[in-house]
């Protein structure tokens, strides 16, 4: 019998969660999302760009993983990739801020835009725990489903043999990934942990944190590429 999944991946990710796609859970939520685009309330991001960040990051290519809570739920903001914006919409406050701490650690202006897809491009996947949300509406898609399905992508990459650096900003983003510390025997993997880039929480340890040096120096200690910050 030919087996049926709602979500349409990038093939390495198909792969590389292989069964998951094919649970009940992700069909009900699926069916969520789309009677949701059926009211009267906007979802973001649009239908095309929900897995976004699989699409610029394959599976294999992926050498950092920023984790992210909720898209952006004001109106153009979300194009699925936790903390990015497109071309032309105004720089949400946390990416004001991830600017400054990226300006003061690698002295990069302050870009012109806040569209981080040259970093996915690059090997730097930007995941939501939830991928859908209600126009002005906070976290209305959390509890759905997405938070398992994305805690498969997590173990997916931490059961890789290939080096991951996980990029922890805030509590909820440590919380979701606080299996990674315990680790599941390889250790070759990096943890880099923050508080929050939001206006809230940025001047407890946010700024000065240095992880996009970090982040470098790690990578290039492995024989890799750095990443290219500049936008």
């Amino acid at each position: 019998m030919d087996r049926f999944s709602p979500f349409e991946l990038e093939s390495s990710w198909r792969s590389a969660l292989g069964n998951e796609l094919y649970e009940p859970y992700l069909t009900q939520l699926a069916a969520f999302v789309e009677r949701e685009r059926s009211g009267k309330i906007p979802v973001y991001p649009p239908h095309e760009l929900v897995f976004n960040a699989f699409f610029k990051t394959p599976f294999n290519k992926v050498k950092v993983l920023i984790m992210g809570q909720d898209p952006y739920h004001g109106p153009g903001q979300a194009h699925g990739l936790s903390f990015s914006v497109p071309h032309g919409i105004a720089l949400p406050p946390s990416l004001q801020n991830i600017f400054k701490e990226m300006q003061t650690d690698v002295g990069l202006e302050t870009p012109s835009h806040g569209c981080l897809t040259k970093w996915a491009e690059q090997g730097v996947m930007m995941l939501n725990a939830a991928l859908t949300v209600r126009q002005n509406e906070a976290m209305s898609h959390q509890g759905k489903g997405w938070e398992r399905f994305t805690d498969n992508v997590v173990k997916a990459l931490a059961d890789r043999p290939e080096s991951v650096i996980f990029v922890l900003w805030g509590k909820f983003a440590q919380e979701k990934c606080q299996y990674l510390n315990q680790s599941n025997g390889t250790g070759q993997h990096t943890i880099l942990t923050a508080p929050h880039p939001s206006p809230f929480s940025a001047r407890t340890g946010f700024f000065g944190c240095g992880h996009f040096s970090k982040i470098n120096a790690i990578l290039q200690s492995r024989g890799e590429a750095p990443i290219d910050w500049k936008l």
